[in-house]
């Protein structure tokens, strides 16, 4: 088989193909995975270039078997996803309104003309990515602040791991509901525990418990009603959700990381703060642009937590509950279906600000 796979003229090697998973009957280390395209050199001088293709029948037919195993859910995937998207991009240039009769038109760019000079929609714009940058960034640090505790080894650490994942299990209408209760100025725990609790608390402290009491709010604050503090409430109710997820992904990549690499780290005589600059987190990336793209996806397209707080209102406004609005409300089709078009494109832009910017390398 070797020798079919490798032909040599004239005493000199000649350059042929060969499937990753021949190289080890041609003599070529395997201790590392070698690229498609590379050429490498077996012990006895010839060169063989590697090939990701199936190079025999039976792997040819092992591919075909392959691609038939695979294409219902490919079927099923262009169904539910890629049909709706083509679609979206379809009417996004048409007149087309919701639950009409009349004949859909071609429109051009109007659609995205009146989004452009839309203030309504350039706040809403502003609002979602104020909230996707602070959210995500926010439960990014957080995340991998918890990933790092529950993954180290203490007791009671399955229950630990447990108990973090119940704000994320808790469904979305119902925790936002009981944010708003608590985040009420009028009978939430939130200002009852700013105005009367914590100042009470420090008050007894000898010569600096007046001081401390009186950096305080005196009055309750609204929360919900005031402009200044209704994006900031969404963005905390957000981060209390679901950075136990963004944990839960870190802590998955920071499990695959081998411990004889922080061992040997040890021995070479470098603190923790090196190891993790140095170690975890080059070694991390992979899991992090993962978390950031999951987290970005969900958070520009951030509906449900704001909706159920604050509902249409303006200073909260995001581009899910504008789409919302237009075509509900609206009754457009053609400009909600443009609005979306917007968010799969900003989310496209963020998605490829991450992998630029979290560089991981193929091994």
């Amino acid at each position: 088989m070797v020798h079919h796979a490798m032909r040599t003229t004239d005493q000199r090697s000649q350059v042929g193909d060969c499937p990753t998973w021949l190289l080890k009957h041609c003599g070529v280390a395997m201790s590392q995975n070698v690229p498609a395209g590379a050429v490498v050199s077996t012990p006895d001088g010839q060169t063989i270039k590697v090939s990701d293709r199936p190079q025999t029948s039976w792997a040819k037919s092992r591919e075909r078997l392959g691609w038939l195993m695979v294409l219902p859910s490919l079927v099923i995937v262009a169904l539910v996803a890629l049909y709706p998207l083509v679609e979206s991009f379809r009417l996004s240039f048409t007149n087309a309104r919701l639950a009409s009769a009349r004949e859909v038109e071609n429109i051009g760019l109007r659609n995205y003309e009146y989004l452009w000079n839309s203030d309504t929609f350039r706040i809403a714009f502003g609002n979602t990515v104020k909230f996707t940058v602070f959210s995500v960034g926010i439960e990014l640090v957080l995340g991998m602040v918890i990933a790092l505790i529950i993954n180290s080894q203490f007791k009671a650490r399955g229950l630990v791991r447990t108990a973090i994942l119940i704000p994320w299990a808790i469904p979305t209408v119902v925790s936002s509901r009981l944010w708003a209760y608590m985040l009420n100025d009028n009978y939430g725990v939130i200002n009852d525990v700013l105005v009367n609790q914590l100042p009470r608390m420090f008050s007894w402290i000898p010569l600096v418990g007046d001081n401390i009491a009186g950096i305080f709010p005196d009055e309750k604050i609204a929360f919900l009603a005031r402009p200044a503090f209704a994006l900031p409430s969404a963005i905390a109710v957000d981060v209390w959700k679901t950075t136990p997820f963004m944990a839960l992904l870190l802590l998955a990549g920071l499990q695959i990381i081998p411990s004889d690499v922080y061992e040997a780290a040890v021995v070479d005589g470098a603190s923790k703060w090196k190891q993790f600059w140095q170690i975890t987190l080059p070694l991390l990336r992979p899991a992090i642009l993962v978390a950031l793209i999951f987290r970005t996806l969900d958070a520009f397209r951030v509906f449900d937590v704001i909706y159920v707080m604050f509902g249409s209102k303006v200073e909260t406004l995001t581009l899910s509950i504008f789409t919302q609005n237009a075509l509900v409300d609206g009754d457009r089709l053609g400009r909600a279906s443009a609005a979306s078009v917007i968010i799969f494109l900003c989310i496209g832009v963020f998605v490829l600000i991450y992998t630029r910017l979290v560089k991981v390398e193929e091994v």
